[in-house]
């Protein structure tokens, strides 16, 4: 594929709000991850990523009918790094028709339902359980397309909007989405990423599958116990590069997606679907195994995932090329992974440093892979990015300097 230039992008989890924020803690090595104390949570013992001061968050008066968690964290990802002037410049350039929005997530705003099911009115009997509060908006909130929508109403963009909802894949499948409309030359810009927030479903979801650990995520260590629920707000503004760049401006090289539907929640034991994902993007970039230097792993710390991951990437790169899971500092941000870990392997680029792993204090001696648990200062030219949801649709980006 034609490279494509992450013109300018900004992360905000349970890191803080913004790169530098980010930047700071994974050269900490600090979590984010704190005992669980969302909304009505008390019940569950596990630790979680949360972002300060979301609910706090006011959208302006012209957005309000979006207003959701959801919503709000997008907003306030939107203000870090001067990614909204980023996007105007862009707007200036292209045109508001020529500026598509590709985002991923998996809830939406679906919290705002399971709150307005508190507030039902048990005096109309519209339904069996009483008609749901006439101020809940589903189309603007729980609705999967509504951070698309969200965003686009933001900067009054008319180009073309998406959102992929893949589970845990969905905002790195949006980079292969937004290039293929690049490359037929229906937009010049495109925003994409992903936004995905803490709620009830996915807590006491993934608790009934019994994948949560009691204790913060340890990617890849022998006693793993499951995976740490996170939040994030990923934004990256992708477009066609110019004659001119900066050495260190980042660019997407090539992109593999497979679905190897091996099983609804579990990956193929022997990480077929992922090894098919890493080749297909490095052939995407026209690349061999030995061009690249660092992997930002999926490395969800559920013991069957790291297993599998770690099976496919002993496969194709041995224990050669170093590698860790971010997670254990993040959390898993579910829909927002992808873009997020895009935007870590991008400062790794820019930064020359890779990062080490969080919380893993005995790597799995069964996984042959040259696993990071401390930063390295280095100074990597190409980094692949993994991302694998729910039945196996997996999904791999390859970023690389410009020089």
């Amino acid at each position: 594929m034609p490279p494509l230039h992450l013109s300018h992008f900004t992360a905000t989890s349970c890191l803080g709000y913004g790169n530098a924020a980010t930047l700071a803690a994974l050269r900490l090595q600090r979590s984010g991850l704190q005992p669980c104390q969302f909304e009505t949570v008390r019940d569950l013992a596990t630790h979680v990523g949360e972002v300060a001061g979301v609910d706090a968050v006011e959208l302006p008066a012209s957005l309000a009918a979006h207003d959701c968690r959801n919503n709000r964290l997008a907003w306030l990802g939107l203000q870090q790094d001067g990614f909204s002037n980023a996007v105007e410049a862009a707007i200036a350039r292209h045109g508001r028709r020529r500026v598509g929005v590709f985002l991923g997530t998996s809830t939406s705003g679906i919290l705002q339902t399971e709150q307005a099911y508190r507030r039902r009115d048990p005096g109309r009997l519209d339904s069996t359980q009483g008609a749901l509060p006439d101020d809940f908006i589903y189309r603007t909130t729980h609705n999967t397309y509504s951070v698309a929508n969200f965003v686009r109403a933001a900067f009054q963009l008319e180009g073309p909007a998406m959102v992929v909802s893949t589970a845990c894949s969905s905002s790195a499948k949006v980079f292969a989405s937004a290039a293929r409309m690049l490359a037929a030359g229906l937009i010049d810009a495109a925003i994409v990423g992903g936004v995905d927030t803490l709620c009830l479903t996915t807590l006491y979801g993934f608790n009934s599958l019994e994948l949560l650990s009691p204790g913060p995520c340890r990617p890849y260590d022998v006693h793993r116990q499951g995976l740490s629920i996170g939040e994030a707000a990923a934004f990256i503004l992708l477009e066609r590069p110019t004659a001119q760049l900066l050495a260190d401006a980042v660019l997407l090289l090539g992109v593999g997606e497979t679905s190897d539907a091996h099983h609804m929640s579990s990956p193929h034991p022997e990480g077929l679907g992922a090894r098919m994902a890493m080749q297909a993007a490095l052939q995407s970039a026209g690349l061999q195994a030995a061009d690249i230097d660092y992997l930002n792993l999926h490395g969800t710390a559920t013991p069957s995932n790291d297993a599998a991951e770690g099976r496919a990437v002993a496969a194709l790169f041995g224990d050669t090329v170093p590698c860790s899971s971010t997670k254990g500092a993040t959390g898993h941000t579910l829909g927002a992974a992808g873009g997020l870990e895009a935007i870590i392997s991008a400062l790794a680029l820019q930064q020359g440093f890779l990062p080490g792993g969080v919380n893993t204090q005995q790597l799995d001696p069964a996984i042959p892979i040259q696993y990071l648990t401390a930063n390295r200062d280095s100074a990597p030219r190409r980094v692949l990015s993994n991302s694998f949801g729910f039945g196996g649709t997996n999904c791999t980006l390859i970023l690389g300097r410009a020089a």
